[in-house]
């Protein structure tokens, strides 16, 4: 496994249950999805290390 595929994991299986191809579209769907999933990441981190 490759980090890019690590990073990319979230996405990917998010399109895979929603039965989209995650390749699909150049990948802009997946890379939606990674950003959401990253920003309540790093929200979540950012509330705990401020709060």
């Amino acid at each position: 496994m490759t980090v890019t595929s690590i990073i990319l994991w979230p996405g990917t299986k998010i399109c895979e249950r929603m039965g989209v191809d995650p390749e699909a579209d150049q990948g802009l769907i997946r890379s939606m999805f990674n950003m959401l999933v990253y920003l309540v990441i790093m929200l979540a981190v950012m509330w705990m290390i401020l709060g």
